[in-house]
């Protein structure tokens, strides 16, 4: 009988045993005597330098050993990258996400030398449907009208993080505990959010955040002398958007909670992110949660629940439109403006957009990828597409990737909307599972809705956290079974 050796090198020996071993520990002692050195000479910064050092050890032999982790260091990463470029300058932080999962799937490979992986479970149609995106994005490289590989490199993150997260979060996720987690990073790093948000509405700005303001983004971030929050976010628009995610996400996310700890964690969640969006001043993050719980509510299956919800979103309708309730209140007034048809800057877009459809009337393909609005004046300062706004998300897709591409684009989104909206509705058996992919279904229309105001779908971290709820929504069929609740896998793609 010929026993299959599963023993990869994460999980041979304990610290203990492998100390044990007179090389080892003469290695241990050499490795100590020269940190020693190291630090004596370099006194501080060596001795932050041999920190960092050890806890990047650390990280990588347990990202080596459990590759999921890749996974929730993205998540992780999506809220902090960004933001991160206001204090570190001439570095390119945004290959951080790049680099993570990269090394995630180098994990995988490594932890799974001795067998073959098994794709079975990503093998699936949103896969597929991700190929094909990235595939077209590929083939925008081609395009006539592209003139820089560089502004292209800047916008991969258009398809690039789906096609790169969505295999991932197919192998990774095939439990509750492991989704339930996911929530958890989310709802940690979403209170952060907020409470930063906090920080800057109460105490101001600091210096980086202030430097960042005065190269131009005042204009958008400071209207009437009132801040627009945007926390440790990319922009206010960006904030609103994810905290106004997070919201509805949470709130419905907590049904499905029966130990309290966990109930009050998401709730606390959501009344936060409820704030932060607010203070975010980001008028069509409000479409969030009217789209979002709407979605709920027919998901429900259920007249009279419907009618509630119906009621509810019509008084906060009336509550925006047909009142003037809390005018004095510089956050309400300003959410009231996106119930104004005639409100100037919705005017601005339209005229934005009548402008931009002349141009492309002829470009199928579009202008190219990272070709399109104001953030392309770094590459083509002079282009007439990096001249005119694009605000809204399907239309930054449209300029870049055409009529061809945008239509691409809402035929995978309107997909993945439906189908998971008839499973809940026709197929997943377990209740308390219904719940949990309602909550991201119902998320996912909100920012869907809210994208044709603002850029939010494709941002970080919105778009990092709606590509693997895709991907687990799509196909929630590997929770809907007794094996999905089992506390910790002895499947070895952790």
């Amino acid at each position: 009988m010929i026993i299959e050796n599963t023993i990869h090198p994460f999980e041979q020996y304990s610290g203990s045993s492998s100390l044990a071993k007179p090389r080892n520990m003469l290695l241990l002692l050499i490795a100590i005597a020269v940190f020693a050195g190291i630090a004596a000479k370099m006194q501080l910064m060596g001795v932050g330098m041999l920190i960092g050092l050890f806890i990047a050890t650390v990280y990588l032999y347990l990202l080596f050993a459990h590759p999921i982790i890749g996974i929730y260091t993205a998540i992780a990463m999506s809220f902090l990258l960004i933001g991160m470029g206001r204090y570190v300058k001439d570095v390119q932080v945004g290959l951080g996400m790049d680099a993570i999962l990269i090394l995630t799937y180098l994990a995988l490979f490594m932890n799974r030398f001795d067998q073959r992986i098994n794709w079975l479970p990503a093998k699936k149609d949103i896969l597929f449907l991700s190929v094909l995106w990235f595939g077209y994005s590929v083939f925008e490289l081609v395009n006539p009208e592209a003139r820089s590989m560089a502004a292209w490199f800047s916008g991969r993150g258009v398809s690039l993080y789906m096609f790169l997260l969505v295999p991932l979060t197919l192998l990774f996720f095939n439990s509750h505990r492991k989704l339930d987690f996911f929530l958890y990073v989310w709802g940690v790093f979403s209170i952060l959010a907020t409470l930063k948000g906090i920080m800057q509405l109460k105490f101001g700005l600091d210096a980086g955040e202030q430097a960042w303001m005065n190269e131009g983004n005042y204009k958008t971030h400071m209207l009437f002398g009132k801040l627009r929050v945007f926390s440790f976010l990319s922009d206010a628009g960006q904030f609103g958007g994810t905290q106004a995610y997070a919201a509805v996400v949470f709130t419905i996310y907590s049904m499905s909670q029966s130990v309290k700890w966990k109930k009050y964690f998401f709730i606390t969640v959501a009344l936060l992110a409820f704030y932060g969006m607010i203070i975010s001043g980001t008028r069509g993050a409000i479409s969030v949660p009217l789209a979002g719980f709407m979605t709920f509510f027919v998901l429900r299956k259920n007249i009279k629940v419907l009618g509630f919800g119906i009621a509810i979103l019509a008084l906060v309708f009336v509550f925006f439109r047909f009142t003037s309730i809390g005018q004095g209140n510089d956050q309400i007034r300003r959410m009231r403006t996106a119930f104004d048809p005639n409100d100037a800057s919705l005017q601005v877009r339209l005229d934005n957009q009548k402008i931009l459809k002349r141009y492309l009337s002829s470009r199928p393909f579009g202008g190219g990828i990272g070709h399109g609005g104001v953030k392309a004046q770094r590459f083509l300062p002079n282009a007439f597409l990096s001249q005119v706004a694009t605000d809204s998300w399907y239309v930054l897709v449209w300029v870049e990737e055409g009529i061809v591409g945008l239509s691409l684009h809402l035929f995978i989104l309107f997909y993945c909307l439906a189908r998971a909206s008839y499973k809940i509705m026709f197929r997943i058996r377990d209740p308390l599972l219904k719940y949990k992919m309602s909550a991201l279904v119902a998320g996912m229309a909100g920012v869907m809705v809210a994208s044709y105001g603002n850029a939010v779908l494709g941002g970080m971290p919105t778009g990092i956290l709606l590509y693997v709820s895709m991907a687990v929504m799509l196909h929630p069929e590997v929770l809907d079974q007794p094996a999905a609740i089992e506390l910790p896998s002895t499947n070895k793609i952790q």
